[in-house]
């Protein structure tokens, strides 16, 4: 089973990837994890993309797509894969499509996690981390049991700036302007299928898992 997940930040992509994770046995490829990974052992593709990295410059789709097919030729994603964050383009799309045809096979559904934006912001913006442990609290759905302060250290918290809201804002408009043309683009390949992710985790998942074991029709 080779899915792609698609959704804006805060839509709970990764919370429901990791629950295909476990259920399917199958990894999750996330662009950022995998291209850090490429450039730190050093796989000819990594080597490539860090002399962009390096100059500040941003690297090319050829350059990601080739560590995106590095990635999925590693032997844990024979049973299938949950692409996160890849394809961002049409352009990253379509050399995806051609490299899988290549490889005699495809991706088998693209799903579509939707949230309202105002939700997406309350998700985000509550989000608060601890600087001694790491450990992740939310201001409305899991608070810390003293304001401001970590219930596993004492540490202090704190709003990570890309959680702030005027950078989340600006993230939901890139995300926007780069995600609408891939849902016109896989709608057209009758690969698309959305869900709701409002509601409860659960709830969100049995959509999900109905749609990835349903025929697409």
């Amino acid at each position: 089973m080779n899915l792609i997940l698609l959704g804006p930040p805060g839509a709970g992509k990764g919370t429901q990837a990791k629950i295909l994770i476990k259920k399917y046995g199958i990894p999750q490829i996330s662009t950022g994890d995998i291209l850090r990974a490429a450039v730190k052992e050093k796989t000819p593709m990594g080597v490539k993309a860090k002399t962009y990295m390096d100059s500040g410059a941003l690297v090319p789709d050829d350059v990601v797509v080739g560590i995106v097919a590095e990635r999925l030729a590693k032997q844990d994603c024979a049973k299938g894969y949950i692409l996160d964050g890849f394809p961002r383009t049409v352009a990253q799309a379509d050399a995806l499509t051609a490299m899988l045809r290549n490889n005699g096979t495809g991706i088998d559904h693209v799903v579509a996690i939707t949230v309202d934006n105002e939700e997406l912001l309350k998700r985000i913006t509550g989000r608060r981390t601890c600087k001694g442990c790491g450990a992740g609290y939310h201001l409305l759905y899991d608070p810390p049991n003293q304001a401001g302060v970590c219930n596993e250290c004492a540490g202090e918290l704190y709003q990570r700036d890309d959680d702030r809201e005027d950078t989340m804002r600006r993230r939901l408009e890139v995300y926007e302007e780069q995600t609408s043309p891939l849902i016109a683009y896989y709608a057209e390949r009758k690969l698309l299928r959305t869900i709701d992710g409002m509601g409860d985790i659960e709830v969100i998942q049995q959509k999900l898992i109905g749609i990835i074991e349903s025929p697409l029709g």
